[in-house]
C-alpha cells in the first residue's frame, strides 16, 4: 500500500515528462487567443493606415482612451460573475462627472468662495465623483438585493434616469474650465516622464518575478506540479518585455515643440534649442494599473471574492451555506458605483471638460470588454485581467476604424458583430472543456 500512495503522489520535480513544450508552459490557451486577437488588430490596422497605427503616439492615445472603460469592465466581472448586469454604468458616469465639474466650476467658487486653482478643489471634486458613483450604485444592489426588482430593470431604468438628472444639474451646458490639478489625472496633462515611467517599468517587472516566484514556491509546499524552470523563465521574460517595450514606447512620444515651448514660457523661461521631452507613462495608466492589481486582490484573496464567485456559480448552494446574497448584491453594486465614479474623473479629465454626452454608449462598450476577456453571463467565471484586455481590443477596433475612415454606424455594426462572434467563440471553447454553458 506504501509504495501504491508513492507512486500515485504527485510529482513536484517540474521535468513535464510526456507532455510537450507548449503543453509544460502551462498556457491559458483563451488569454492567449485574446492576445493574438490584439496583435492581428494592431497589425492589420497598421497596414491599412501605412503605418500609423503602431506608433509610439498612437499607443499612447489608444491606452489613455482605453483606461475608463476598462476601469468599469473590472467592476462589472463581478457584476456579471453574480448573474446580474449592470446597464446604468455609463449614465452613472454621466451624473458623477456632472457634480464633479460643478464642484470645481460653481458652487466651490460660488458657495464656498474657492478660486479656481485652489488646491483644495481637485481633491473635493474627485471625492464628490466618487461619493455620487457609490451611492447610486448601493441604492441600485439594494433595490436588486433586497426588493427583488430584476438588476435589468434597475439598471435600464439607471440609465434613462441618471444622464439626464446630470442634464438638469448643468442645466444642459457644458461645464470647463476644470482644475488644472485634476486634469493630471486624464492622461496627455499628467504623465510621469522618461525616469520615473522607467522606474516604474523596473518595479513592475520585479514584481512578475516575485509573483512567478512566490507562486512556485507555493505549489511545491502543497505538493503540487511545477513548471520547469525554463517555462517559468519564458514566461516570465515575455511578460517582462512586454512591460519594459510598452514603456520604452511612450517614452519615445516626444511632447509637440509648441506645448514645450507654452511649458517653458508659463514658468517664465525660454526653450532651449534642440530640447525635447518625452511624455511617459500617464498617470490615468497608473491608477488602472492600480484597481486591477485590488480588484484582483479582492477576487482571489478576501472572503468577499470567494463569496462572488461562490454566488455566481451556484446562488442557491450560496445561500443556503450562510452567505448574505441580498448584502453582496449591495457591496457588488456600490463598488461597481465607485468604479464608474473613478471613471468619471478619469474621462472628464482626459476631456478637460463635461460634456452633456460623456459616457454614451459606455455601457455597451464596458459588457462587452467583460463578456470578450472571457467573464461568463452565466455567472461564476470571470477574471480582471481579461476584461481589461477586452477592454483595449475594443478600443483598438473603434480607434483603428476611424483612423481607416470607417463612418461611426459601420463601427457599431462591426463591434456588435465581434462581441456576438466573442460570445459564440467562447461556448464553443467552454464545450471542448466540458464546462457547463
Amino acid at each position: 500500500m506504501a509504495e501504491q500512495a508513492e507512486k500515485s503522489a504527485p510529482q513536484t520535480t517540474g521535468s513535464g515528462s510526456g507532455k510537450s513544450m507548449l503543453g509544460q508552459l502551462e498556457l491559458d490557451m483563451r488569454l492567449m487567443g485574446m492576445v493574438g486577437a490584439f496583435i492581428l488588430i494592431a497589425l492589420a490596422f497598421n497596414l491599412f493606415t501605412d503605418g500609423r497605427f503602431v506608433t509610439p503616439r498612437n499607443i499612447f492615445n489608444l491606452t489613455v482612451q482605453t483606461v475608463s472603460v476598462a476601469i468599469m469592465a473590472t467592476g462589472m466581472v463581478f457584476v456579471i460573475v453574480t448573474r446580474h448586469i449592470d446597464l446604468s454604468v455609463g449614465a452613472v458616469l454621466a451624473i458623477a462627472s456632472a457634480m464633479g465639474a460643478m464642484m470645481q466650476a460653481r458652487w466651490l467658487p460660488q458657495l464656498v468662495g474657492l478660486d479656481y486653482g485652489n488646491p483644495m478643489i481637485a481633491p473635493m471634486a474627485i471625492v464628490t465623483c466618487l461619493a455620487v458613483g457609490t451611492l447610486i450604485g448601493a441604492f441600485n444592489g439594494w433595490l436588486i438585493g433586497y426588493q427583488g426588482i430584476p438588476a435589468f430593470i434597475v439598471t435600464l431604468g439607471g440609465l434613462l434616469i441618471w444622464r439626464y438628472v446630470g442634464w438638469y444639474v448643468t442645466d444642459g451646458q457644458t461645464i470647463a474650465p476644470l482644475d488644472k490639478s485634476y486634469l493630471v489625472l486624464g492622461g496627455a496633462e499628467g504623465t510621469l516622464g522618461v525616469t520615473l515611467s522607467w522606474g516604474v517599468g523596473i518595479l513592475a517587472s520585479l514584481a512578475v518575478i516575485y509573483a512567478l516566484y512566490n507562486a512556485r514556491k507555493s505549489r511545491k509546499s502543497h505538493g503540487f506540479p511545477t513548471k520547469p524552470l525554463w517555462a517559468e523563465f519564458t514566461v516570465g521574460g515575455v511578460i517582462i518585455a512586454a512591460i519594459l517595450g510598452y514603456i520604452a514606447t511612450l517614452n519615445a512620444y516626444d511632447i509637440p515643440k509648441g506645448k514645450l515651448r507654452r511649458l517653458f514660457e508659463a514658468r517664465g523661461e525660454v526653450l532651449p534649442d534642440g530640447y525635447t521631452e518625452a511624455y511617459g507613462l500617464p498617470i490615468s495608466v497608473i491608477v488602472l494599473i492600480i484597481v486591477a492589481v485590488a480588484m484582483t486582490m479582492l477576487a482571489k484573496k478576501t472572503r468577499l471574492g470567494k463569496y462572488i464567485f461562490a454566488t455566481g456559480g451556484n446562488p442557491d448552494a450560496a445561500e443556503l451555506s450562510g452567505i448574505n446574497t441580498k448584502l453582496l448584491t449591495v457591496k457588488i453594486f456600490a463598488l461597481m458605483g465607485f468604479l464608474c465614479g473613478l471613471s468619471a474623473v478619469i474621462a472628464s479629465a482626459r476631456l478637460a471638460s463635461h460634456a452633456n454626452d460623456i459616457g454614451t454608449l459606455d455601457e455597451l462598450r464596458v459588457i462587452a470588454a467583460a463578456v470578450i476577456g472571457g467573464t461568463a453571463l452565466s455567472g461564476g467565471i470571470g477574471t480582471i485581467h481579461g476584461a481589461i484586455l477586452g477592454a483595449l481590443i475594443m478600443q483598438s477596433l473603434q480607434s483603428g476604424m476611424a483612423m481607416v475612415g470607417v463612418d461611426a454606424p459601420l463601427q457599431n455594426i462591426v463591434v456588435g458583430s465581434v462581441l456576438v462572434f466573442a460570445v459564440w467563440i467562447d461556448i464553443q471553447y467552454r464545450k471542448r472543456l466540458g464546462i457547463k454553458v
